[in-house]
């Protein structure tokens, strides 16, 4: 399968990517995007690292009339476009539900209107579980586990079951229940269902994919709200010392750029009769406190040590690694790249990056409004 295909937010980390990898496997690729200054800077130009083959329209996913135009000849759509992070969601509360929420109305009503065999590949998020799935001691499985506040008050950062017993984390799949626990966790629930109801009613095939924690190069290094990686990097580059909430023992799954542009493309070209949703993650558990250990190292500064705050961010959560079996079942997804040679690739790249830290100001933004414990 070739043909036109539209990325929504395809100038930035993920969707640029996405298109060097479309266009590798003969794909023609248009670029939805509104260059928005804090992924692309104030100057809001098109990025240097955006393929020249790719056609950029800039415009806004809420506007019909751009999206109308944007879909004109197209054969398919990935819809990146999205306002990210859990932080900034929790008190940018109208600017996540538009861009995010209206963003997507806006694109299935112009899909609906354009009529054709477009199918549509959402990009989900791993936030929607929340806590992922964990076990007791007996077996028993926990899809629903939330921390009291009281409990994280007094630091005691590992859920517990109904009784207090010690529960143990799982990888976590499809079928797992959501609990949304932020603003961005439901903005990004309400894509992925409202693109799955509306394509089984217009017979629009739709996928869905659930990305873990996905980093590479590209990412927007002067954006706080980015990756945890991205973060980290961005306090290094400028040799202040990363802040880590809670106690670095959170686990993780974090996926390469390039597996999960390869997860999409297949997500395009799978032969389906119904919408399906996938994880799109390594299948490998590590901690945030490991992952910055090896970062100072591929960079060359393990003198600079964490910030552990041992406090709270409202909409964190503790534990959420992926069970990509479904992935590799249906979409024939296998990650390829290992975390060590993934990092090695994005230290290389950070070498020649400048980056604006503006972390402590996202941090001060969430205390003087309550959102830290």
């Amino acid at each position: 399968m070739t043909g036109s295909v539209l990325i929504t937010g395809g100038a930035g980390f993920i969707g640029s990517h996405l298109a060097d990898e479309l266009l590798r496997h003969g794909y023609r690729v248009r670029v939805l995007d509104s260059l928005i200054p804090q992924v692309h800077g104030p100057d809001a130009v098109r990025p240097a690292y955006l393929h020249p083959d790719v056609e950029l329209v800039k415009g806004d996913v809420r506007d019909p009339d751009a999206v109308r135009r944007a879909l004109v000849g197209t054969h398919a759509v990935f819809h990146l476009a999205a306002m990210v992070g859990v932080g900034q969601s929790m008190y940018e509360i109208e600017r996540y539900t538009s861009v995010n929420n209206t963003g997507t109305a806006v694109l299935l009503e112009a899909m609906v209107q354009a009529g054709g065999d477009r199918k549509l590949v959402v990009a989900s998020s791993m936030s929607i579980y929340g806590e992922g799935r964990y076990l007791d001691g007996q077996g028993r499985v926990y899809d629903q586990v939330q921390r009291p506040l009281e409990q994280l008050k007094s630091a005691r950062w590992e859920p517990c079951g109904a009784e207090g017993e010690p529960l143990s984390p799982m990888p976590t799949p499809e079928e797992k229940v959501p609990t949304l626990a932020s603003v961005y966790a439901l903005s990004k629930y309400d894509q992925e269902r409202m693109s799955i109801i509306v394509g089984n009613s217009y017979r629009i095939p739709v996928v869905a994919l659930r990305f873990f924690n996905v980093y590479g190069t590209r990412q927007a290094l002067s954006n706080p709200y980015t990756g945890v990686l991205a973060i980290f990097a961005s306090r290094l580059l400028n040799g202040n010392s990363p802040r880590i909430y809670e106690d670095g023992l959170q686990q993780r799954d974090f996926v390469s750029v390039h597996d999960v542009t390869r997860a999409c493309r297949l997500a395009l070209e799978v032969d389906q009769q119904q919408a399906q949703v996938f994880n799109i993650g390594s299948g490998v558990k590590v901690n945030v406190l490991e992952v910055l250990q090896q970062l100072c190292r591929q960079l060359g500064c393990p003198q600079i040590t964490p910030e552990i705050t041992g406090s709270y961010r409202a909409g964190d959560i503790r534990h959420c690694f992926a069970d990509i079996t479904l992935a590799r079942d249906v979409l024939g997804y296998q990650p390829r790249v290992i975390f060590q040679e993934g990092l090695a690739e994005l230290a290389q790249w950070l070498e020649g990056q400048i980056a604006v830290d503006r972390v402590s100001e996202a941090h001060a933004e969430l205390a003087v409004r309550g959102l830290t414990l």
